[in-house]
């Protein structure tokens, strides 16, 4: 099964290098290119597309209004937002309304097409390395704060945490239960009980919840 992928970015030459990595991929393609918000929410919400991977700044509408609009006119299809810098004030607007991930554009190709792969899987990908940079611009460390999510944390068992963990690293349930030595089936059970338990909506606000109790 080929995953079909949106691109959406202003940088002609930042289009062209994800769409090299992509396609690099046998179970990968681009079907699409755009360079504003406006044009990727028309395109996304058309037939023919799996994941949509968008700049969080962009003209007309930027990567956190297009994960706003698909919400509304499109939720089956999810929405990877790419950052520079992850310096954003408003990107725990994506967490809320259901982004996919986030990751940094500087991050691997490996990274990237496990992004797509986990986010066309239903599976919300966020890089360790975006985590600690959201949590450093959008939610400061303090020691309230940090006790909070710790908190909450403690109400999972061993094994639960040990899951959320592992979630916060940005890993498929697949690759969990390889690493748990468990059954992938086994794995969605424990991750809906950690949502559940953690009051998240999905594996993002899990992975930020993680980072800030670290």
């Amino acid at each position: 099964m080929t995953i079909r992928v949106l691109i959406a970015d202003d940088e002609p030459l930042i289009r062209a290098g994800i769409r090299t990595v992509l396609e690099a991929a046998d179970d990968l393609t681009v079907v699409a290119e755009v360079a504003d918000g406006r044009g990727a929410v028309e395109r996304a919400s058309a037939p023919g597309v799996d994941v949509v991977l968008v700049d969080i700044r962009m003209p007309e509408l930027d990567g956190l209004g297009v994960v706003e609009e698909l919400r509304r006119r499109n939720p089956a299809v999810p929405v990877v937002v790419l950052t520079s810098f992850g310096a954003e004030p408003n990107v725990l607007r994506a967490v809320h309304n259901r982004a996919a991930g986030f990751l940094l554009k500087n991050c691997s190709p490996a990274e990237l097409t496990a992004a797509v792969r986990a986010a066309h899987a239903g599976e919300a990908y966020l890089s360790p390395s975006a985590a600690r940079i959201v949590l450093e611009h959008v939610m400061p460390d303090d020691s309230d704060r940090r006790r909070a999510a710790r908190e909450r944390l403690a109400n999972l068992t061993p094994r639960e945490r040990n899951v959320a963990d592992l979630v916060a690293e940005g890993l498929s349930n697949a690759t969990i239960g390889e690493r748990l030595r468990t059954s992938e089936t086994t794995v969605k059970t424990y991750v809906s009980r950690v949502l559940t338990k953690l009051d998240c909506t999905n594996r993002v606000q899990v992975a930020l919840l993680v980072q800030q109790a670290t």
